[in-house]
């Protein structure tokens, strides 16, 4: 039995229970019984009763059969190994296992009959599995096959057994003294604490993660040389042929995230900042009912579109024009940092428009009206009380910005290219943190070797970046914030 299918019906036998404990409970306040909680929440208390056990005893019970299975496939195949009946490459043949595993029931018929040979002239046909097993890869297979099955039938019957239990006590718990309602709200207040802790529990373990692999990183690799390196060089070598390790200098990667950034944020924090405070304080209401739908669909648009556009349309519009104004010599490239940082001011425009419009417009009204009360105009009133009202909120919006400048990839992949220069002019090619990850994490290369590991050294370096910056904008807000009564 399927397990989305064991869930609907869990759903279905949750429902049930609902609607009879909410006619349960109806009933009895018609007998003018007088309940602790209103009827819906005898029905969503038996639901949680009957659904939540079920389903965690589904998780466990599905997590652990997957784990047993595997153990024990990895133990049948390490005595055939011992015993001389297989080949030294574990790994390899517990792959084919688990592939045939997957593929197995389309032979349901005869499995019992079959064997690996009359499989193997029909494997490469329909699911393209031309690697070689030895002969006792089907029988571990088909013993994980049956035994899944046998499992899988077993955790339902539990997990049904479980629900119905949950089932009969909610419905015969539903009377005038049971306090369903704080059960309830009790059980909502564990769900969002779960939530909260899969969130932190989530950070820290890719943190932990990237860290261990940032501390094999410095093993090979210089921490001084790293951080205050000048020249990237990572020098690949080919899978096992070994080779020099090469320059990591992460200078040029940093100056070039800081500068393009920089360039965004001056093309998208004015425009965005003065049509927020035309969307909110000048535009009518017709006019921004039309223009504010446009601005959140504009920011949702993906950056790979900005990239090609950038690609196809401004990296050589620059081009050209710099080739026109020096009259023949163009002293603007392609891919240069002002194309990156052009397009990518473009696309935080919107971003940093709504944001600011949201933050201006959640400022009370009564601050204005009392501003006008006192003859300033709307100018001084936007300029003394309704900016600095909104500051807090208006340098989060920035910092979010940063950020999303910061950890852009595609737009400096496309506009600026990936050549790690360093360099103060604008009209020159450099790279980001971010494109570097991405090109140490692509090819046919060892985990462990340096050229790898450093993309998980530069994450690391771009959160703990990204952190200073949301702990600086904290300061500024705890700095300039001012309460009004």
């Amino acid at each position: 039995m399927l397990i989305s299918f064991v869930i609907f019906l869990l759903l279905i036998f949750g429902f049930v229970g609902f609607c009879i404990s909410y006619v349960r409970a109806r009933f009895l306040e018609c007998m003018r019984f007088k309940m602790h909680s209103r009827p819906y929440y005898y029905g969503w208390w038996t639901l949680l009763l009957t659904v939540i056990p079920a389903f965690i005893f589904l998780v466990f019970w599905n997590v652990g059969s997957a784990v047993y299975l595997e153990y024990s496939a990895s133990q049948a195949v390490k005595m055939s190994i011992i015993h001389g009946i297989g080949i030294e490459n574990h790994d390899i043949i517990l792959e084919i296992i688990r592939d045939l595993v997957k593929i197995i029931h389309h032979f349901e018929g005869d499995l019992m009959t079959i064997s690996y040979a009359d499989i193997q002239e029909q494997l490469p046909k329909k699911f393209g599995l031309l690697m070689e097993a030895p002969g006792y890869a089907l029988k571990v297979a088909r013993s994980w096959y049956f035994s899944s099955k046998k499992l899988q039938f077993i955790g339902s019957g539990l997990c049904f057994i479980i629900a119905l239990c949950g089932f009969i006590f909610g419905i015969i718990h539903v009377s005038p003294q049971q306090r369903a309602r704080n059960k309830v709200e009790r059980f909502i207040i564990i769900g969002l604490v779960c939530a909260s802790a899969i969130t932190v529990v989530t950070t820290i373990g890719i943190v932990i993660s990237i860290l261990f692999q940032t501390v094999s990183f410095f093993q090979s690799v210089p921490f001084l040389s790293f951080f205050w390196g000048t020249i990237w060089d990572p020098r690949f070598s080919a899978n096992g042929l070994g080779g020099e390790i090469g320059q990591f200098g992460f200078i040029p990667l940093l100056a070039g995230t800081l500068y393009i950034g920089f360039v965004a944020m001056l093309f998208a924090v004015p425009i965005g900042l003065f049509s927020a405070l035309y969307m909110s304080e000048y535009a009518s209401s017709r006019l921004r009912s039309i223009v504010k739908p446009l601005l959140e669909v504009l920011a949702g648009i993906p950056t790979i579109v900005y990239g090609f556009f950038a690609l196809m349309v401004v990296g050589p519009f620059l081009r050209d024009l710099s080739i026109s104004l020096s009259g023949g010599a163009g002293f603007i490239m392609a891919h240069s940092v002002l194309t990156a940082g052009l397009v990518m001011g473009i696309m935080l425009i919107p971003f940093v428009s709504s944001l600011s419009d949201d933050i201006i417009t959640a400022v009370p009204r009564s601050l204005r009206e009392g501003s006008y009360g006192l003859g300033a105009t709307q100018s001084e009133t936007i300029k003394k009380v309704i900016i600095p009202a909104a500051l807090p909120g208006i340098v989060g919006a920035l910092v979010l910005t940063a950020s999303r400048a910061i950890g852009e990839t595609m737009i400096v992949v496309l506009a600026a290219g990936v050549a790690a220069n360093l360099t103060f002019s604008p009209f020159e090619a450099m790279t980001t943190i971010t494109v570097k990850i991405v090109n140490q994490l692509t090819g046919d290369f060892e985990f462990n070797s340096p050229q790898t590991l450093v993309a998980f050294a530069l994450g690391m370096t771009l959160f703990i970046l990204t952190l200073l910056m949301n702990i600086f904008a904290l300061y500024i807000v705890r700095k300039y914030r001012e309460r009004y009564e």
